[in-house]
């Protein structure tokens, strides 16, 4: 691993406390990453309850096993992300799989479909919540205030030609959502796993 692919100094530093079994490690890492666990995990659920449950299971497994994370794959938060995407998955296909024992109707067909939707919208708000700030408010303005590229200009005081790239370039990220194996989606982050 070259210096350039070496994974950041926090995330190594992290692994290495968790494994020492430090306490005040864990309350940082879930003050850093609590939201976007319990986030990705109510996108997946669609239940308030649910995503809570999760986010205890993420953060009590990322406790017992430490280990299990490897610096040399990619960064702390997206191997958060895509444990927080499993188990969430694992759950709904659990919880919709006996709804569908107990009703006597669907498919699994149908349960895949859902999986699969769910995926790609935790997905898709993993890679805008990881996006740049720029991009990202570029977006913002343009989905939640119906900003065309100048009016998104004028209010981020760019230029017309950054506001269409800062745009473009956020919309190819979010089009990633789909990809099983998109460069946007955590590594272990795609399909409906």
């Amino acid at each position: 691993m070259t210096k350039k692919d070496a994974p950041p100094r926090w995330d190594r530093k992290m692994q290495q406390r968790l494994a020492r079994g430090e306490a005040a490690a864990l309350g940082e890492l879930y003050d850093r990453f609590a939201s976007l666990v319990h986030g990705l995990a109510h996108r997946v659920l669609g239940d308030e309850h649910a995503a809570d449950g999760i986010t205890r299971d993420v953060f009590a497994h990322v406790w017992e096993h430490p280990e299990s994370y490897d610096p040399k794959q990619g960064p702390l938060r997206s191997w958060v992300a895509g444990l927080t995407h499993r188990l969430a998955v694992q759950r709904l296909r659990a919880t919709e799989t006996a709804a569908l024992t107990r009703a006597g109707e669907g498919s699994a067909e149908e349960l895949e479909r859902k999986v699969r939707r769910a995926s790609v919208a935790a997905r898709a708000d993993y890679i805008v919540q990881s996006m740049p700030t720029p991009l990202r408010a570029a977006l913002e303005l343009a989905y939640f205030q119906r900003r065309d590229y100048r009016q998104a200009a004028a209010d981020l005081s760019i230029t017309e030609d950054e506001a269409r790239r800062r745009l473009r370039l956020g919309l190819q990220l979010l089009s990633t959502a789909h990809d099983t194996g998109a460069p946007g989606a955590p590594p272990g982050y795609g399909g409906a796993a």
